[in-house]
């Protein structure tokens, strides 16, 4: 059941919006970290590019079969849309509310982190880093309040910069001398020292590809946004496998860089190799180049996420599983309500600390949600084949039936690797069941048993 809204949303968006939205979403801090944490686990300068190729193959199998779902139902709500259709709407009820919680996290480490990053630029930020954190996000939430379309704008600006800092430090890798190293056996404790197929390299490939397929997340992110684009049945599947393919040549370039003035030693012991690439290859001002980039990322994440959390309970409103307030759209095309209440959760989280627990959490749900989209694929292609699909997944049945398997493999080593982890997960699922029986009930005496 849908609740008539006053006033809908815009649609205001756009393939250049959709391509910038999965550019800023996935384009974070990762891409300037993880680099040393692959080639840590890998300790070969081959495999390094070969898992990088990976990642982005598997992304792009993955964001091709989110395309068709997206394409087939335009409809705002994120991945709870797809679960809602394919499984019934108390696995949709479960979905959105992981999807929103994990979103206003998302927020609270984002915000806490671009403090850190500031404090580089401007000690006086460390001060009082919750405070700091906390008009960061008043600040974001004053932007979009205003509406959908300075938040959007923000979205394509950030992203643009973003895009031309991170060439600007390729080129200049680049155009340095390459490294010379000695040829040296492989690192050891690595998945290129180890003995083939042992446990051990099975286990230095696995944690590579985690932190590679981490580095990827974020390529779905125009699907929360999809009634505000005035062709989303064109647009989403462009936007999302468009944008996908983009970061997937950047992030190789960026490593094939680093690769070529770093040694393998040091890029595999360091934190931030990005920053350590800038050092060698800009010794006036790299540093701080990558710090500014780095901030950037951050607050292109929190740009981002603050326009796609508050759709999630937009949706779940309008479907009167929560409060009808929520659905209720401003003149600017915000669900103000919706922003306000994610908003003041994302306040609580900052300053109780909470959300440091919750991330690892939501280290193994966010897997959860990629299952149920994959899944979905292949139950609507059976239970609904005559429903119109304007775009079908390249490669169907093989290519979503990899990500699919893979992403259980990868849910399974999540799990194994943090128990804790999936016990409170599976818990806060099982809690869901009950929630949403309340919320129906509530909805059905709202409407007069309707």
């Amino acid at each position: 059941m849908t609740i008539q809204t006053a006033r809908p949303l815009r649609r205001i968006l756009g393939l250049s919006f959709g391509v910038a939205i999965v550019f800023g979403t996935m384009v974070g801090v990762g891409i300037l970290r993880l680099p040393g944490s692959v080639a840590a686990a890998l300790g070969d300068r081959t495999l390094i590019v070969v898992f990088w190729v990976l990642g982005g193959v598997y992304t792009l199998m993955g964001a091709v079969a989110v395309a068709e779902l997206a394409a087939m139902l335009p409809v705002t709500g994120g991945f709870r849309v797809y679960a809602q259709r394919a499984f019934g709407e108390r696995i949709g009820f479960a979905v959105g509310w992981c999807d929103w919680l994990n979103q206003a996290t998302t927020l609270a480490y984002v915000a806490v982190t671009a403090i850190a990053f500031l404090a580089v630029l401007w000690p006086a930020a460390a001060l009082y880093p919750r405070a700091a954190a906390i008009a960061i996000i008043a600040a974001f939430t004053g932007i979009h309040w205003m509406g959908l379309r300075i938040g959007s704008t923000l979205t394509t600006v950030i992203s643009a910069a973003i895009g031309l800092m991170l060439m600007i430090l390729v080129a200049a890798c680049f155009l340095s001398a390459p490294v010379v190293e000695p040829r040296v056996p492989p690192l050891p404790t690595t998945a290129a020292s180890l003995p083939l197929l042992s446990m051990g390299m099975l286990f230095a490939l696995v944690t590579a590809m985690r932190s590679i397929l981490t580095a990827f997340d974020g390529w779905y992110a125009p699907i929360y946004m999809a009634e505000e684009n005035t062709d989303p049945v064109r647009t989403l599947p462009r936007a999302i496998i468009g944008g996908a393919a983009l970061v997937a040549v950047l992030y190789l370039m960026i490593n094939l860089a680093m690769l070529h003035v770093l040694p393998l030693s040091v890029l595999a012991a360091s934190q931030l190799p990005a920053a350590d690439a800038a050092r060698v290859v800009l010794p006036r001002g790299g540093a701080e180049l990558v710090t500014v980039i780095s901030l950037l990322t951050v607050l292109s994440l929190l740009n981002n996420v603050m326009l796609g959390a508050p759709r999630v309970l937009y949706a779940i409103g309008r479907d009167g599983l929560f409060t009808a307030k929520a659905a209720v759209v401003s003149d600017g095309g915000t669900p103000r309500t919706s922003l306000a209440l994610t908003s003041v959760v994302v306040a609580v989280l900052i300053l109780t600390g909470t959300f440091e627990q919750i991330v690892a959490l939501f280290a193994v749900l966010f897997l959860v949600y990629y299952v149920s989209a994959f899944l979905a694929v292949f139950v609507l292609r059976y239970r609904e084949p005559d429903l119109q699909r304007p775009y079908r997944a390249f490669g169907y049945p093989l290519t979503t039936a990899v990500v699919l398997v893979s992403s259980v493999a990868f849910l399974v080593a999540a799990i194994a690797d943090d128990p804790r982890s999936g016990v409170i997960a599976a818990v806060f699922l099982a809690a869901c069941a009950p929630a949403y029986s309340w919320s129906a009930r509530r909805r059905r005496i709202a409407t007069g048993g309707q």
